[in-house]
């Protein structure tokens, strides 16, 4: 079932995703850098959710304290926190 995550303080409004087995499937952005998103989408792509945390969390974009990729992990360390 798809995801939704609402991203705050970034370009992109929105960033859609589904877990399959604890894999990344269907990473979507909103808005946004169109190309540089669609190249994360796809990077992630069947990547472990926990892998992806690691890897995208804390990136900054400028003076924002978050980007896309950060915004990103945080949506998947909420789907984590309810899967619990």
């Amino acid at each position: 079932m798809e995801k939704v995550y609402i991203t705050k303080g970034v370009c992109s409004s929105k960033i859609h995703f589904d877990v399959e087995n604890g894999l990344l499937r269907k990473v979507r952005f909103e808005n946004g850098c169109s190309g540089n998103l669609m190249g994360i989408g796809r990077l992630v792509e069947g990547m472990p959710v926990d892998e992806a945390i690691s890897k995208l969390k804390g990136i900054p974009c400028g003076r924002r304290g978050t980007s896309c990729p950060d915004q990103l992990a945080r949506a998947l360390e909420q789907y984590r926190a309810a899967q619990v």
